[in-house]
């Protein structure tokens, strides 16, 4: 009786939100009757029986795609950041980890486009909603790691991933994808251990998630290298330290040198012989995540 009390006081209100937003997705028949639609309008108007509503409703015709992943997009924030002003620990931080690696695209995104003499006026309607801070639109002012470090990043959750970033080094191209990994790297590893030491279910499904990231990002990085002038045992750095790869398979990723290399590391693991070459791997990877490649 006790713990009942205590969980409806920290989570009881979470969950009948959740268990709302579950019943809420779309079902079997509604995908069947959306397969029917001919125009976008026609999805707007199946929308409207469902839970989703009237989230077009202000939107003038004709209706596009981008508009209506936008306006998605938008619902779904809504919705996450406000299950996390509700919530208490652990829930919160694990909501916070969610939230880092839109982040981590952010600053990317940001510092890629000013590469390419994009202004951030332009390249910030494209970040990510879900992880937006205020500090974004000075990222321009940062031409190395360390200033980038100092003036902007200090302050953000992605703090301590960021200490085995900085370098006097400028910012290029390969810099940057660099950076990118290695501030994954050290999240994915930071959140596996989070997900790690709650155990039970959490622990149960997400270090399977994690670990199977964790393992894509290690292939991708490994044939992202191949040509580029980036030394093995700086390429072997950037593997987060996780997943079933983890160690045997990462130290025989460090040592190639071809995709055919690549290939039989991946053959040596059961949950990957089902995909026959990798090849086929990163099409699956690509398929679901929507993921660029990166080095």
């Amino acid at each position: 009786m006790f713990l009942d009390v205590l969980f409806n006081i920290d989570n009881g209100y979470l969950e009948g939100l959740v268990r709302g937003f579950k019943s809420g997705i779309l079902k079997g028949q509604d995908y069947a009757n959306l397969v029917q639609c001919e125009t976008l309008e026609d999805l707007k108007l199946h929308l409207q029986t469902t839970d989703y509503g009237n989230f077009l409703a202000n939107e003038p015709s004709p209706l596009s795609v981008a508009v209506i992943d936008d306006k998605l997009r938008e619902k779904f924030v809504i919705e996450f950041q406000h299950i996390g002003n509700h919530c208490v620990k652990p829930l919160s931080q694990f909501l916070d980890y969610i939230t880092y690696s839109y982040m981590i695209d952010n600053i990317v995104l940001l510092i890629t486009g000013h590469l390419h003499q994009r202004s951030i006026q332009e390249l910030l309607p494209k970040c990510h909603p879900l992880r937006m801070f205020e500090q974004m639109g000075a990222i321009t002012v940062a031409d190395n790691s360390a200033s980038l470090y100092n003036a902007i990043l200090i302050d953000t959750p992605l703090a301590p991933y960021f200490i085995d970033c900085i370098c006097e080094h400028d910012l290029d191209e390969l810099n940057i994808e660099i950076m990118r990994n290695t501030l994954y790297k050290a999240y994915l590893e930071d959140f596996y251990e989070f997900c790690k030491n709650l155990g039970g279910p959490t622990a149960e499904v997400m270090c399977e998630l994690l670990g199977f990231e964790a393992d894509r990002r290690a292939f991708m990085i490994t044939i992202n290298s191949f040509g580029v002038e980036l030394p093995k045992d700086e390429r072997a750095k950037l593997y987060p330290r996780c997943g079933k790869l983890y160690p045997d398979g990462l130290n025989q990723l460090a040592k190639a040198d071809e995709y055919e290399q690549v290939r039989m590391v991946a053959e040596s693991y059961a949950v990957y012989i089902a995909f026959q070459l990798l090849k086929n791997v990163v099409i699956f990877i690509y398929y679901i995540s929507g993921v660029q490649s990166s080095v």
